[in-house]
């Protein structure tokens, strides 16, 4: 039975439950109520919750904080979106990860207790994710969120390690980039001459911006005459809202020089939205982005793709995603021996692995440019042949 009197913090006793197994009580503190705050661990011998109680007194004489054995998966995952995650990350991330949890973590593994949480439970979830049809991508995203939350849970206490990196993930059969040769870029160039959002496509495909990046353009992010843009920003549908937000990076804002063709263009389709400002009179909704509606509000993202996609049917060119004109820009600037760390800059990737790990199927073709080059510069050189007076042999 209990020990009687009443415990200061940081004491500890065990007893024996009616089903034979040993309970081990810590307290770690008092409630508003002046009520005992206590920990519960239970084993199945009096010398093993002796030794869970030592080990539990002496991580709270360390200032650590003791896990609670009862707190489930799905009740941790909710401390940690509200009390850590929210305030790390961008309100779109944090949306993510809460519908992630929501949806896919919290019907899985939600009634498991975390400390019993095992990796064989974690590779459960992982198989079963992958085995109801979501790709290998889409499995990633998911268990990095539960692997940032347990991460979390290690550095609070609340585990010993963190089970959800010791799972192997499943693989897809990796998908080649197709985007537009040369040919059909040119192709492309000409099926959008004169209609009125030329401009935005051409930007994007001559500098592979992102479309939010695109559409998140304002006029004072953009110098006609430098001949360059900075992107600062991202427009996106958030909570049902058309939002600017942050890159994720500081590599994501970045100042970019204007190939000719593009520069032109932004200058001409300036000169169109000053019209279609004076026609539109009262009706104009002044928000000094580059590219909007007829009437100056922002351009809705999904908008864009759905009228890139009937371009591509009118002319008929093979179908894209609006976001393979950024994969076009990449490849064409790498096959016209631009270097991978430009590359990387001009797209704003974080690292250049990213930027050589995506196009590597451009790869060869610079490979074989490198040896022809390198045979150009150092290959030996025939020498005219002379005759025995002298003369060179004709």
């Amino acid at each position: 039975m209990w020990i009687l009197g009443r415990r200061g913090h940081g004491e500890g006793s065990i007893r024996q439950r009616a089903n034979g197994r040993w309970e081990a009580r810590v307290t770690v503190g008092y409630g508003p109520n002046g009520r005992q705050i206590r920990r519960s661990y239970y084993a199945d011998t009096r010398t093993a919750a002796q030794q869970r109680l030592t080990k539990a007194l002496s991580e709270l004489q360390q200032g650590l904080p003791l896990a609670d054995e009862r707190q489930t998966v799905g009740a941790f995952l909710e401390r940690w979106l509200e009390d850590c995650h929210r305030t790390k990350v961008r309100p779109s991330t944090y949306v993510r990860s809460a519908q992630i949890m929501r949806d896919h973590l919290a019907p899985h593994i939600g009634r498991i207790r975390l400390a019993k949480l095992t990796p064989a439970d974690v590779q459960r979830l992982v198989n079963s994710l992958h085995a109801s049809g979501l790709s290998a991508k889409s499995v990633a995203n998911i268990h990095g969120v539960l692997r940032s939350a347990l991460n979390q849970a290690v550095r609070w206490g609340d585990l010993a390690r963190n089970v959800a990196t010791l799972v192997s993930l499943p693989r897809d059969p990796v998908s080649e980039i197709e985007p537009f040769t040369p040919e059909e870029a040119v192709a492309f160039l000409e099926a959008i001459r004169g209609d009125r959002l030329e401009t935005v496509f051409t930007v994007i495909l001559a500098l592979g911006l992102r479309r939010g990046e695109a559409l998140g353009l304002r006029w004072d992010d953009v110098d006609l005459e430098n001949g360059t843009l900075t992107v600062r920003r991202s427009l996106r549908r958030q909570d049902g809202r058309l939002t600017l937000v942050e890159p994720k990076t500081t590599r994501g804002r970045r100042t970019l020089v204007l190939p000719q063709f593009a520069l032109t263009s932004l200058q001409g389709h300036r000169k169109r939205q000053v019209q279609e400002r004076l026609l539109a009179g009262a009706g104009w909704t002044d928000t000094d982005f580059v590219f909007t509606s007829t009437v100056g509000t922002a351009i809705d993202p999904d908008n864009l793709s759905h009228r890139f996609k009937r371009i591509l049917e009118k002319a008929g060119l093979r179908p894209q995603r609006l976001h393979d004109l950024r994969h076009c820009a990449a490849t064409l600037m790498l096959i016209q021996n631009v270097p991978a760390r430009v590359v990387q800059e001009i797209l704003g990737h974080a690292h250049v692995s990213t930027t050589l790990g995506i196009y590597s199927h451009v790869i060869p073709s610079l490979k074989r440019d490198a040896a022809d080059r390198v045979d150009n510069l150092l290959a030996p050189r025939e020498t005219p042949s002379t005759d025995a007076a002298g003369a060179v042999a004709q």
